[in-house]
């Protein structure tokens, strides 16, 4: 595991509109090896590879068909001319002579016929990149609310929802977040914000309770946006940016969000900000005087924990380092 055969994950991920937490695993496994992945890095790979797999919840098929259009090796294959083809894989081959010899024995061809079940064609599945529709799938967006940074898969949300500004329901759990959503409390355009849910704050679980209860909600579908310093599942659909950095729990500004403050966000700009208090838009310098005086607020003391899990709750790294221990 080089930092090359790290940087081929990163390529295939963004060409798959693969899960967010990769950019909590990869960085964490590179830890271990002494390799440093700057969410930088993400955000470069992502601003140049073409979005080739229609798959949900990024697209419209089941990962059954990605398979039989040629899975993964078929998107290295198009993808040759990004990736490192000289890093040695587990079958003591580098992985161009890996795709070289699927070539010869035909693997590339030997199942494209079971697409003809869902009347499908291998480019219904995993796009040539000519006719990608898109660059990339996830961003990590910076700003007042996450300086070190936060995620968002951009590939699985509308593209109405690639910007937006609206008002913060503000919520110290997700067990509160998904239960005001599903009492119909949270209105169109509204900001969900779900804080104490980071790797110190309760371990960092995924939230897909709560983006599920939204996107299938009509009124709500397509017009509201989740921020948290929590993760996301593979299978979330919609506006939802989590890993806000630093955390609730060790003090980052999210932290000290109320609710009717502005969030304003915008994944071309790569931007994520509080831009007004109380509904009202201010200017940039008013808003880190506000902040800087709410800072001096106590956090929200988080529950009691116990054994390893308060040990990892203690210690845990940034969400953009990996949260790992």
């Amino acid at each position: 595991m080089t930092k090359e055969a790290f940087e081929n994950a990163i390529i295939v991920h963004s060409a798959i509109g693969g899960s967010t937490n990769a950019t909590l695993h990869l960085p964490a496994i590179a830890k271990e090896l002494g390799i440093t992945l700057e969410p930088e890095l993400f955000d470069q790979i992502n601003h140049q590879i073409p979005h080739l797999g229609n798959i949900n919840p990024s697209g419209q098929h089941l990962t059954e068909s990605f398979w039989f259009a040629g899975g993964v090796p078929y998107v290295q294959l198009l993808l040759k001319e990004y990736l490192h083809l000289d890093v040695i894989t587990v079958t003591g081959r580098t992985l161009g002579e890996n795709l070289q010899k699927l070539e010869e024995t035909g693997f590339f061809t030997r199942y494209t016929g079971y697409l003809a079940n869902y009347h499908l064609e291998r480019d219904d599945v995993i796009y040539p990149p000519d006719k990608a529709v898109e660059i990339g799938s996830i961003a990590i967006l910076k700003g007042n609310i996450a300086p070190e940074g936060s995620v968002i898969k951009y590939s699985a949300c509308v593209k109405e929802m690639l910007s937006h500004t609206g008002p913060a329901r503000v919520f110290d759990s997700e067990e509160e977040a998904h239960q005001a959503v599903v009492d119909g409390k949270i209105n169109p355009g509204d900001v969900l914000v779900i804080r104490y849910e980071g790797p110190r704050g309760s371990g960092m679980p995924e939230l897909l309770m709560t983006t599920e209860a939204i996107v299938c909600d009509e009124r709500l579908n397509g017009t509201v946006a989740l921020i948290t310093n929590g993760r996301f599942s593979g299978a979330t659909r919609g506006a939802a940016i989590g890993h806000i950095s630093p955390e609730a729990a060790r003090g980052g500004m999210i932290a000290f969000l109320e609710d009717d403050d502005l969030i304003e966000y915008d994944v071309a700009a790569r931007t994520i900000n509080i831009v007004g208090i109380r509904g009202e838009k201010l200017s940039a310098e008013k808003i880190d005087a506000i902040l800087q005086e709410r800072s001096k607020k106590e956090i929200v003391p988080r529950p009691a924990r116990t054994g390893l899990f308060r040990r990892y709750t203690q210690y845990a790294a940034s969400a953009m380092e990996g949260a790992s221990y």
